[in-house]
């Protein structure tokens, strides 16, 4: 049988899936207890001493963690709830896995909402955690999994995209404050590149996916968390000199025009430019914050590393925060103030959003972790991106997918880089013109003149 005929079966086998449970589970989510009033609001009147649930299956998808780091999580949570067994189960294709699963009543007590269920299909699986309102004023990133203005999931974990850097290096350099504009950001580098004996900006050029990450700062260079989403869908030229793009990518091709990167990028390693960065070889690298623990992890040094927002000359610094997956508790539970007690000090308490996924937590009462602090104090501000209007969901990528530009693809990032180093006889504007080219003609045929 062919690949694409495997995973046309697939897909059909989750559609029927999703199908099935739709009709068999028509109910609409209560979350009611005895009293009528919902559970959300009322678990927590317990003492934790008085919260049982016998079992507590949570679902999870971190197969590398669930016999060390969650046996951790289970110990200090029985320390506040002392009544309650949690278990765990780990599934390694998670969406493949669970999906099935959620044609009967058994998909755990604790789960991650899988991204496959429908929104409007929310409610018959999963239990309301509050009204919108109510928990915006708390967390965020939860209108993502919200229907009809109540709420069925919190984010484990919001991540986001900025310089990571080598402290030691740049204080070596004679980099006494962190650069804010563009121009402030090379004269940093070129002060390493005088100064030190590191290499200003490694690109990771050869692995090709960190060029990637660059597009996730995209919104911190326009300063608008309505420019990606909103703004970008009626341009059919976005790669326009003064456009955000152009700005963007115009610093990529200057850092690698000026010298300050990797003397050959065509070698680059990227499990070993970690362990270079921690021993104070490489001063800066673009990434997501998913990668700050493992660059503290890669030596001795971890101490030494932090994140800086993505340099901009806009008036606003904004790191512009995605969402992960989102903590969802099962509507058919038996266990539910059980589930309501786990979600929260999961969310809360056990530091899974900074120390395993690389973000920050979703509660904004958890305090910013400390590679962020220097950022937040020098006013940058974290925030989610506006979707896209009602009707134009999915349009950028349409677009995008269309053009061939590939906002998130590498190809076109490593022609940046090999144009500036002088490997191809083509200019930034070259570049960005034959970009604007391809996205013009996709925007013409998918939204029209």
């Amino acid at each position: 049988m062919s690949k694409k005929l495997v995973m046309f079966f697939a897909t059909l086998l989750v559609v029927l899936i999703v199908a099935g449970c739709s009709s068999d589970k028509e109910e609409e989510a209560s979350g009611d207890n005895s009293s009528g009033d919902p559970l959300y609001e009322t678990w927590k009147e317990k003492d934790p001493e008085e919260i049982e649930g016998g079992d507590l299956t949570v679902i999870t998808h971190r197969t590398d963690i669930v016999d060390t780091v969650y046996q951790d999580y289970a110990k200090k949570f029985n320390e506040k709830y002392p009544n309650v067994n949690v278990s765990f189960e780990a599934l390694t294709d998670y969406g493949g896995e669970i999906m099935p699963r959620m044609n009967t009543e058994d998909y755990g007590d604790v789960q991650y909402l899988p991204v496959q269920v429908p929104i409007e299909d929310i409610p018959k699986f999963f239990e309301p955690m509050g009204t919108l309102e109510e928990m915006n004023e708390k967390y965020l990133g939860v209108e993502e999994r919200q229907v009809d203005g109540t709420v069925y999931g919190i984010p484990i974990a919001l991540t986001y995209t900025g310089v990571v850097y080598n402290k030691a290096v740049f204080e070596e350099a004679g980099v006494t404050e962190l650069p804010k504009t563009q121009d402030e950001f090379i004269a940093a580098l070129e002060k390493v590149k005088e100064n030190t004996d590191a290499i200003p900006l490694y690109t990771n050029y050869a692995a090709g996916w960190p060029l990637t990450q660059w597009e996730g700062a995209v919104t911190t260079t326009a300063g608008n968390v309505d420019y990606y989403n909103v703004e970008m869908l009626e341009d059919p030229t976005p790669f326009d000199k003064g456009d955000p793009h152009y700005e963007h990518y115009n610093l990529m091709y200057e850092v690698a025009e000026k010298g300050l990167i990797e003397e050959d990028p065509l070698t680059t390693d990227w499990e070993a430019s970690k362990v270079r960065m921690n021993n104070g070889e490489i001063a800066t690298m673009v990434l997501g914050s998913w990668a700050i623990e493992q660059i503290k992890g890669a030596g001795d040094n971890g101490d030494n590393i932090a994140m800086m927002p993505f340099p901009t000359d806009a008036e606003n610094t904004i790191f512009s925060l995605g969402a992960d997956l989102n903590i969802s508790i099962n509507k058919h539970s038996e266990n539910k103030e059980a589930a309501f007690a786990w979600v929260d000090w999961f969310i809360h308490e056990s530091g899974y959003s900074v120390e395993q996924a690389g973000g920050i937590s979703a509660s904004k009462d958890v305090p910013l972790p400390d590679e962020l602090k220097e950022a937040e104090e020098a006013g940058a501000q974290f925030s989610m991106l506006t979707p896209a209007p009602e009707g134009k969901e999915g349009l950028l990528d349409e677009i995008d997918k269309e053009s061939e530009v590939g906002l998130w693809l590498e190809p076109n990032k490593k022609i940046l880089i090999e144009a500036a180093i002088g490997n191809r006889d083509e200019s930034y504007d070259d570049v960005m013109k034959s970009w604007n080219e391809d996205w013009s003609k996709a925007y013409e045929k998918i939204v029209g003149e």
